[in-house]
C-alpha cells in the first residue's frame, strides 16, 4: 500500500470518482483510490487499464465477507432491488478510515453527488452516511462540498475548499464538461455496476439468502453464473457456455455435485445443497433435469447416462431427460424478491 498518500478516495471508475480525484490532485494532494470488490460489484481486472488512462494510483479491497454479511440485515434497509445503499457506503468508508493511518492520509473522499442518487445521495441520506461511517471530519465530496457543511479538514485548509464544486443533481453536463477539461476521452457509464440493484440478479442472489442460513461470498458469486434453478433448498447452477463450465468447475466445494450428460454435447451443472440434502432420488432428479439441457441426449428418446462428480468421486446414472421433474426446479424471480423483503419488514 502507498505509504505516502494525503486522500484516499472511494474509486467505482465512474466519472465521478475519476473527477473527484482529477480535483484534489490539482491541489497538489496525493491521491488514492480504493477500488472495493465483492461478489455484487466491483472490476478489480481494470486497474491496470485505470491506472494507466486517467494517471491515477489505484488498489483494489475486498470486502467480500463483511459486505455478504450486511446483505443479510441492512441496518437502512434495501431500495427497489436488494441494493443495500446507504450501508453499502458506510461500508466502504469504514474501511477506508482503518486504512487512513497505515498510509498517512489525513482525509477521505467519494464522487457522491448531492442529488444525483434516490437512496444514497440525497442531504440526509449522506450525513447519516457520514456519521454512520465516523467520518464527518475527515469526509470531503469534491463535486458537491461548497453546498454541503465544510469539514474539519476543509476548515484546516488540508483541502482548499474555494477550489471545490457545487454540482447537485442528475444531469451530467457539469461532469462532462470538467472531463473534457481533463482530457478524459474515455467516459465511463453512469451506471454503478452494481447486480443487486437489477430485480432479475438481486432475485437470484435473494434465493441464496432465503435457504442458505449464513451464505458464503462464494455462494453469491455461484449465484451470478449460468441458469439458476432451485427445488426446495436445492440448487442448481446451469452453464450458459464453456466459460460458465469452466468458473462452475472451480467453484465446486465439498459436498457439491457436478452433473454433465455423458456421450452428447450439455453443459456442467453445478449442484450444491441448502439445508437439504442429495438423496438418491434427488440425485436422479436432478441428473434427469442435466441431461434436458442436451438436445441430442433429449432427441435419443430413451435413457441416457449423466456423470456425476462428487469430492473427487465419479459415478453415473441413467436417466430420461426431463424438465417437468417431480422435484420441479424453478427459476428464482422478482415476484420471489418481493415477497421475501415483505415477509422480512414485518419481523
Amino acid at each position: 500500500m502507498n505509504s505516502r498518500t494525503d486522500v484516499l478516495v472511494l474509486f467505482s471508475g465512474g466519472l465521478d470518482s475519476i473527477l473527484a480525484c482529477k480535483v484534489l490532485q490539482d491541489q497538489g494532494l496525493r491521491v488514492l483510490g480504493l477500488h472495493f470488490v465483492t461478489p455484487f460489484f466491483g472490476k478489480p481486472r481494470k486497474l491496470p487499464l485505470w491506472r494507466e488512462t486517467y494517471g491515477l494510483d489505484i488498489e483494489a479491497v475486498d470486502v467480500s465477507e463483511e459486505y455478504v454479511r450486511m446483505l443479510a440485515a441492512p441496518v437502512h434497509g434495501w431500495g427497489k432491488a436488494m441494493n443495500p445503499c446507504v450501508d453499502c457506503k458506510i461500508l466502504m468508508l469504514s474501511r477506508a478510515r482503518e486504512m487512513m493511518t497505515a498510509c498517512g492520509a489525513k482525509a477521505l473522499a467519494s464522487g457522491e453527488v448531492v442529488g444525483q442518487r434516490p437512496m444514497s445521495q440525497r442531504r440526509d441520506a449522506l450525513n447519516i452516511i457520514s456519521r454512520d461511517a465516523g467520518v464527518r471530519g475527515v469526509l470531503v465530496r469534491p463535486l458537491s462540498a461548497r453546498i454541503v457543511e465544510p469539514t474539519a479538514v476543509e476548515e484546516a485548509g488540508f483541502v482548499d475548499r474555494s477550489r471545490l464544486l457545487d454540482i447537485s443533481g442528475r444531469g451530467r453536463k457539469r461532469q462532462l464538461a470538467l472531463a473534457r477539461e481533463y482530457g478524459i476521452v474515455d467516459i465511463p457509464t453512469p451506471a454503478g455496476g452494481c447486480c443487486l440493484t437489477e430485480p432479475e440478479a438481486a432475485a437470484r442472489i435473494c434465493k441464496v439468502y432465503a435457504h442458505r442460513p449464513s451464505p458464503s461470498p462464494a455462494d453469491c458469486g455461484l449465484a451470478g453464473i449460468g441458469r439458476q434453478y432451485w427445488a426446495g433448498d436445492l440448487w442448481l447452477s446451469v452453464g450458459r457456455n464453456e466459460s460458465d463450465n469452466r468458473r462452475l468447475e472451480s467453484l465446486a466445494e465439498p459436498g457439491d455435485i457436478l452433473f454433465k450428460t455423458r456421450n452428447f454435447p450439455g453443459p456442467l451443472v453445478l449442484g450444491r445443497g441448502g439445508s437439504g440434502t442429495w438423496n438418491p432420488e434427488a440425485v436422479r432428479d436432478a441428473a434427469a433435469f442435466t441431461a434436458s439441457f442436451s438436445p441430442k441426449a433429449v432427441r435419443v428418446g430413451g435413457p441416457v447416462e449423466v456423470g456425476l462428480t462428487r469430492d473427487g468421486r465419479l459415478a453415473q446414472v441413467v436417466v430420461q431427460p426431463e424438465r417437468s421433474t417431480p422435484l420441479g426446479w424453478t427459476e428464482p424471480t422478482p415476484d420471489f424478491l418481493r415477497e421475501w423483503k415483505a415477509a422480512r419488514a414485518e419481523r
